[in-house]
């Protein structure tokens, strides 16, 4: 009997120590602008990304995946607190403080918002986030919180965040000296590292890594943001590799990302205490600019609210941590969205946020790694950026400004219900074919749907901005994200 007790009592002291051990580590990649289709392992035939298609092949590939907004900074807000960013204000990328007050959203994501860093922490993980930010401290709006503020024990970003950072050396063939750009932004935090842009998602992985080896060998499980700069516009490829139009910029900006990507998977793979017990997702924030990166199939491109925009390729990986058998599998059917990885990720990491926090993401875990096919059941809710009922040249037709998703079903609209547009997503992924007018009684309750969720959230510009006259051309767009 004493033998028994002496047992349970290390059982005790020693259990949650071990069962710590065994949490996950998490990784998430989270790649700027960068199309569906943009990976060779999601059908690009005019580059090589094989870093990322090995851990597709050897993980889960998804095709039904979104992202919450597509553009920047909301996507961002859906994904670090597991709510709609409407809620927080953010829906559109964050510019300096007029354009901001002119589109209606806020300075910076509230500290008090809930975030998946903060909870891990609380939990005993160590939190890292090295790349952009962009919610909060960028252009004058310099008194924002640090990125620390919202639960990382550590941070490097670039010029859109309040920080250390890396910024960006330009150098082009022909070029005697590197340039600089964003020069303006070491006031938002120090130290500051110059580098060259084609270099910089190196740069952040140079800072990563060093954390997880520190957290390792404290014994803590780590959750580490990876935000590169890539494949962001302008594009500066590595001189070697330049290119004479912007698909080719962009082609050579993705291949040095995926090369640069390889570093880091290795540095997992290869270390014992990591390669069975890491979970790595890589996905994009939006859709890609047009005439840069590839959308696939579907139609649309980043600031739309069409298939294009908002659907985002997503490879997880992690032996040890998904399903036997599934690595190498293609999930076609599974349908959730980047504010579900809030949730799933805490579940997986035996992690909880507070009894008064209430996610727009669902829990989706089993999908995640592979043990059911079983997506988010509410539908999926899109506003419009305020400013992008137009974006001329790019988008000179008016766009709609709600979209939501429902089973097989995707409808957009505008504000009010009107101008509805309905695609079966099943038959018809690239949203040629308009069902409205066919389906009068399912549009009537998806619009009501789409307007009820639009009016429960806080309030931005996109109505007074889409009634105003157009600005002269190349103005509006002239910082924008």
């Amino acid at each position: 009997m004493k033998r028994l007790l002496s047992i349970v009592t290390l059982f005790v002291m020693f259990g949650s120590a071990f069962a710590a051990e065994q949490r996950p580590n998490i990784v998430m990649v989270f790649i700027d602008d960068m199309g569906w289709g943009d990976f060779s392992c999601f059908g690009n035939a005019d580059a090589k990304t094989p870093n990322v298609d090995r851990l597709a092949a050897e993980g889960i590939r998804f095709s039904q995946f979104y992202v919450n907004s597509p553009i920047c900074s909301p996507s961002r807000c859906a994904l670090t607190t597991g709510q709609y960013p409407q809620r927080w204000r953010i829906t559109s990328f964050l510019n300096n403080r007029a354009e901001n007050d002119r589109r209606g959203v806020a300075q910076w994501l509230d500290p008090q918002a809930p975030t998946l860093a903060r909870y891990l922490q609380a939990d005993g993980y160590a939190t890292g986030h090295f790349g952009k930010w962009h919610l909060g401290g960028q252009r004058d709006v310099d008194d924002a919180p640090p990125i620390t503020a919202y639960g990382f024990d550590e941070s490097l970003t670039n010029f859109e965040g309040m920080g250390p950072k890396l910024l960006p050396l330009t150098l082009k063939p022909g070029d005697i000296a590197p340039g600089k750009i964003w020069g303006d932004a070491e006031r938002l935090g120090k130290p500051v590292t110059w580098m060259q842009r084609s270099e910089i998602t190196s740069g952040f992985i140079d800072a990563a890594l060093p954390f997880m080896k520190k957290a390792v060998a404290a014994k803590k499980p780590f959750y580490v943001n990876l935000w590169p700069d890539d494949v962001h516009s302008p594009y500066w490829p590595p001189v070697g590799k330049w290119a004479d139009d912007k698909r080719g910029l962009y082609l050579s900006v993705l291949e040095e990302m995926d090369r640069q990507f390889g570093r880091l998977f290795d540095h997992i793979r290869s270390t014992p205490e990591l390669r069975d017990n890491t979970l790595v997702l890589v996905c994009s924030d939006n859709g890609p600019e047009p005439g840069a990166g590839s959308a696939g199939p579907f139609r649309g491109h980043k600031t739309q609210i069409y298939e294009g925009g908002i659907r985002s390729p997503l490879v997880v990986w992690g032996p040890g941590v998904i399903a036997d058998g599934k690595g190498g599998t293609h999930d076609e059917t599974t349908v959730f969205a980047a504010f579900d990885l809030v949730p799933s990720l805490l579940k997986l990491a035996g992690a909880s946020a507070p009894a008064d926090v209430a996610f727009d993401g669902e829990d989706v875990s089993a999908a995640l790694t592979g043990r059911s096919e079983g997506g988010r059941q509410a539908p999926l809710f899109w506003r419009r950026p305020p400013d992008r009922k137009f974006w001329a040249p790019m988008v000179p037709a008016a766009q709609p400004d709600l979209a939501m998703r429902e089973g097989k079903w995707k409808l957009l609209c505008d504000y009010d219900g009107s101008q509805p547009q309905l695609y079966d997503l099943a038959r018809d992924r690239a949203e040629t074919t308009d069902l409205a007018a066919k389906e009068p009684e399912l549009v009537k309750r998806l619009t009501t749907a789409a307007v009820a969720w639009h009016r429960s959230m806080p309030e931005d510009n996109g109505a007074k901005i889409a009634s105003e006259p157009p600005r002269p051309k190349g103005k509006k767009n002239k910082k924008a994200k």
